[in-house]
């Protein structure tokens, strides 16, 4: 029996177009609930490439990373890390994972939890002590798969206007976990 050559890395320019095609196909079957009829059928995989080009191009902090899961050369999922931006939290100690995402047909084989821990290996590397995510209210999944892995609810929550006209809106709450001292693996 072989087993699968997997692995995780920070994202390099080309894979642009890999992340924006497994974004596509995650938010289309993720979100297929919160989005009105439609909308996520308007994703463009080759206009969602240049933004992710420009963020692994030009991101906005030196901590500001972008992750990959692979599975030999194929980017099975992705996410994002940095400063926490929220206001109550504190830019030099907490860290903060986005768009935490794994390419549908590819989830439930390890590779969310190879990006969590590479995510959470980065925030510590940049010397974060704390970490938050956002995810949607009624993302169970999601939920439970971070709970599991330590993180708890802390109370915070926001509702996302998506078109700035309160016509798409998504309600969501923060969770946290502690990374512990830096270097204290």
């Amino acid at each position: 029996m072989t087993s699968a050559d997997v692995s995780c890395r920070v994202a390099w320019a080309d894979d642009a177009a890999a992340i924006a095609a497994v974004q596509v196909r995650a938010w289309r079957e993720s979100y297929a609930e919160l989005f009105p009829p439609g909308l996520l059928d308007t994703m463009q995989p080759d206009e969602l490439a240049q933004g992710w080009a420009h963020s692994l191009t030009a991101p906005p902090d030196a901590r500001n990373r972008v992750l990959v899961a692979l599975e030999r050369n194929l980017v099975t999922g992705f996410a994002m890390t940095g400063p926490a931006t929220d206001p109550d939290c504190d830019a030099v100690a907490d860290g903060e994972i986005t768009d935490l995402t794994i390419d549908p047909h590819k989830r439930g084989q390890g590779h969310g939890s190879r990006l969590m821990q590479a995510c959470v290996d980065t925030l510590r590397a940049d010397r974060f002590v704390h970490a938050v995510t956002w995810l949607a209210s009624t993302d169970d999944a999601l939920r439970t798969f971070l709970t599991s892995a330590g993180w708890a609810p802390d109370g915070a929550h926001r509702t996302l206007d998506l078109h700035g006209d309160g016509t798409v809106t998504v309600n969501q709450v923060r969770l946290h976990t502690d990374l512990g001292a830096p270097g204290a693996d």
